[in-house]
This record gives C-alpha cells, sequence and structure tokens, in this order.
C-alpha cells in the first residue's frame, strides 16, 4: 500500500469514527500510536470532519451571536490547528525526500506534498456529506439527481487526486520534482504581526 492509498484508508475511518456520535465536542480516539505519521492523518481527518460541522452550525441564520462568535473563535483555532499540522506533515515528507539529488531537469511543484494531503482529507468529508444527501429520502427527484452527479463527480476526482498524489511523490523519491517546503507564515494568529492585536497594547 503506497502512501496516498494509506491515508485514503485512514481518512475514510476517521470520517466514520466521527459519525459514530456526529458531536463536534466528542473527544478524539485516535486509535494510531502519538509520534507517527498514521496519527497525525487521522488527526487532520478529524480536525477537518469537526470544522465542517463547525461551519454548518455557524451557519444558522437563528443563532445567538454571543454563541456565534464564541464558534468563530473556535473555527478560527481550528484553521490554526489545521495549518500547524500541515506544516508537521510536510516535515515528515521533507525528511523523506530533501537529500534526494535532483536531475537535471527536475521541476518544482506549485504546492506542497502535504497541501495536496490535506485537499484528500477535505475530499473524504465532502464524500461523507454528499453521499448523506444521495441518501435522503426527503427530497424531490430533481435534487436527488443532482446531489447523485455530484457524487459521481467527487468519486472521479478521489481517483484522480490519488493517482496525481501518488505520481507526486514518486517523482520526488525519482528525483524529478525539487522537494520544497513554503510555510504559511499566517499573520492574523500572531500578536506581534496582526496590526489589530499588537496596536491594542
Amino acid at each position: 500500500m503506497n502512501f496516498t492509498e494509506k491515508s485514503n484508508r485512514i481518512f475514510a475511518q476517521a470520517v466514520k469514527d466521527y459519525h459514530c456520535t456526529d458531536d463536534v465536542d466528542a473527544p478524539i480516539r485516535n486509535p494510531y500510536e502519538a509520534g507517527t505519521i498514521e496519527h497525525d492523518l487521522y488527526l487532520k481527518n478529524w480536525i477537518d470532519t469537526v470544522q465542517w460541522h463547525l461551519e454548518d452550525i455557524i451557519r444558522d441564520p437563528h443563532i445567538d451571536p454571543v454563541e456565534a462568535l464564541a464558534l468563530k473563535r473556535r473555527i478560527d483555532k481550528s484553521n490554526q490547528d489545521r495549518t500547524d499540522l500541515v506544516e508537521r506533515i510536510d516535515s515528515y515528507f521533507w525528511e523523506l525526500f530533501h537529500d534526494i539529488k535532483p536531475q537535471p531537469d527536475a521541476r518544482i511543484n506549485t504546492e506542497s506534498p502535504a497541501w495536496a494531503i490535506d485537499r484528500l482529507s477535505i475530499l473524504h468529508v465532502k464524500l461523507w456529506h454528499m453521499q448523506e444527501q444521495v441518501d435522503r429520502t426527503d427530497v424531490s427527484a430533481e435534487q436527488h439527481d443532482k446531489c447523485a452527479v455530484k457524487m459521481t463527480i467527487l468519486k472521479e476526482q478521489l481517483s484522480d487526486m490519488t493517482t496525481s498524489i501518488s505520481q507526486l511523490l514518486d517523482d520526488y523519491a525519482a528525483g524529478r520534482r525539487i522537494m520544497k517546503v513554503y510555510r504559511q507564515m499566517k499573520m492574523y494568529n500572531d500578536p506581534t504581526l496582526n496590526p489589530v492585536l499588537y496596536g491594542k497594547k
């Protein structure tokens, strides 16, 4: 099993495990040993799945404004946790590939491998929830058919992403691409870089 296939298996497992309770406050029970890439992949998808539901909740038009602000802060933290985790996964890839000598015609990539894995994780969350829509019995035939078409496209995207990420990792291993990691360098959560935060001191 290659890395992308392993990621698919872990992401599907994490989405399913979350929906055993379908509760954004349910504690994570990561079945993988801390410090392993499998542990990080499971955690990555758990964060994505919880955030999906937080984004649903905050869009309730009748939500209490105080609750909405608390949710917005929670989503902000989740986004930062997600970014930190993606960068940790990129560190794994850096250790794996940075010593490989690039071929003379080696190319660079528009994104690091972990950000591609990030999109793969979110795709698994989309697949789960689109399948829920396909399975609904309280909607019109037209809506059902629209969701079925979307589900077909998402499955094709899963196949294409699995192939393309696997090819990307193979290219790194063979020196056909140059391993580079660009950190996000987000500024809005940093009290020394966000003018709204450092201006209040």
